[in-house]
């Protein structure tokens, strides 16, 4: 695919599976515009938008010919997929998926890294915590492996050319054929 060409991609997988690394890769390979569904979502101090809102948001950011999206919101999921040409799934398995995401929890824990809108994970939200990312990944790991299966079976995403990546070889294959 050259940079020139029409390019609306949308990169799903449970979190932790290294969705914003690999669509942050095919956006600068192709020089397109990479759209964070969180950077959008999340307001300062971890505050939810308005449903409307965040519409509203994914909208305006989708407008342009040629983009990434990386998310997993199903609010979302018609107007994004929908637009879409090609979706891919990140399906590692669960030992992957939660060994990246501890490491990447623990360093943005203790190096207080600034998220979306200047928001940051701290060790008690992290790891002592009803909402903690990891407690997430445990409840969410094959409720989503279930769903994507179910949606991409179906006809209504059937337009998308899905490229289902269960190892990492495999997205690297991908990106460095790009």
């Amino acid at each position: 695919m050259t940079h020139d060409q029409l390019c609306r991609i949308v990169v799903v997988g449970t979190s932790g599976s290294g969705k914003s690394t690999l669509a942050r890769a095919i956006a600068a390979k192709l020089n397109i515009h990479c759209i964070e569904l969180d950077a959008l979502y999340w307001g300062q101090n971890w505050a939810e938008p308005p449903m409307d809102v965040f519409l509203d948001r994914v909208k305006k950011a989708i407008a342009s010919p040629s983009w990434v999206v990386e998310g997993n919101y199903g609010k979302v999921r018609d107007i994004v997929w929908k637009n879409a040409h090609t979706l891919i799934w990140l399906d590692y398995p669960f030992h992957i998926v939660f060994g990246r995401a501890l490491l990447r929890t623990i360093k943005r824990a203790i190096i207080r890294e600034s998220l979306w809108n200047g928001n940051r994970e701290s060790v008690l939200k992290s790891f002592f915590s009803k909402r903690s990312i990891l407690v997430w990944i445990i409840q969410t790991y094959q409720r989503r492996r279930h769903e994507y299966t179910e949606l991409l079976s179906g006809l209504e995403y059937s337009h998308l050319k899905v490229l289902h990546f269960r190892s990492t070889k495999e997205t690297e294959v991908y990106l460095r054929q790009l």
